[in-house]
């Protein structure tokens, strides 16, 4: 029950996150508002599980090390990224390129004071679960955060934070770069064409078709998200595709063709590989 709405929640954030209303590559308030999201998420997270019975210790075991830090480290994620971009200093690519690199140092710091637990959770060692995973089965020789204390103890075990933490700085290490990667345009893709690529059909066409290569996750395994591949392709192509979502529910209510142009696509493929076989 409890992991069926988990995925019912997780779903729910996700089409919320597609609906921000913000520019492409403004990460302050993407992150902004990805935080209310993300908060009120939780929320709902934490009162249904107060409500649920755990049926015995290895569903409550798999709430708090698998489903929980879910939920949790995606708002530690936007809430660093917000932080981050918004103390970020002005001035040149030099001063910008040596604070994201010590935000990296600090990831690595965090990753060196839990070295132990890294081990542990990496591995997928289950030996001590009932210790790091069930509420109220804390031992205090087991490097607590304080946070842990502060907690609400019905919501929270010893460890749950600091997986959520360990999934959110693999997100953080990634953006920061990523950020450092296109700072050095010799390093960029784009840079080392020779002639610019232009899309020249039409957004909606362009549109539904991220959709489909989102959908089948043939982008960095399917780790990448929506709005990170649409704004590369409108990087890419120097297009601006504006309220993407919105031409997605027009295309999904559509009364005819729901994929129009990937049925074109396919149909013109057959063709010419037809013509290819007779020549």
């Amino acid at each position: 029950m409890i992991k069926l709405f988990s995925e019912s929640l997780k779903s729910e954030l996700e089409s919320k996150l597609e609906l921000i209303p913000v520019q492409r590559n403004d990460s302050v308030l993407y992150a902004e508002h990805a935080m209310k999201i993300m908060i009120e998420g939780l929320e709902k997270l934490k009162s249904f599980s107060l409500k649920y019975k755990f049926k015995n210790k290895v569903e409550e075991i798999r709430f708090f090390r698998e489903i929980k830090p879910q939920f949790a480290s995606n708002l530690i994620y936007y809430n660093e990224i917000y932080n981050i971009e918004t103390n970020k200093p002005f001035g040149s690519k030099k001063a910008i390129r040596k604070y994201y690199n010590n935000e990296l140092t600090k990831l690595v710091s965090f990753f060196n004071d839990n070295l132990e637990f890294y081990k542990y959770y990496r591995t997928g060692n289950r030996c001590l679960d009932i210790k790091y995973f069930v509420r109220g089965e804390y031992d205090i020789k087991m490097t607590l955060d304080s946070f842990y204390f502060q907690a609400d103890q019905k919501f929270t075990t010893s460890h749950d934070y600091k997986v959520a933490q360990i999934l959110a700085n693999d997100l953080i290490k990634k953006f920061l770069e990523e950020k450092l990667e296109s700072m050095n345009s010799n390093y960029t893709a784009l840079a080392s064409l020779n002639k610019k690529q232009k899309w020249t059909g039409s957004k909606v066409e362009l549109i539904e078709l991220i959709y489909a290569l989102h959908t089948e996750g043939v982008i960095n395994n399917g780790t990448s998200g929506l709005k990170e591949v649409t704004s590369f392709f409108e990087s890419a192509f120097e297009i601006d595709l504006g309220q993407f979502h919105r031409v997605f529910l027009e295309i999904r209510n559509r009364k005819s063709e729901r994929t129009k142009f990937l049925n074109t696509l396919k149909n013109k493929l057959i063709i010419r590989m037809d013509n290819a076989d007779e020549n």
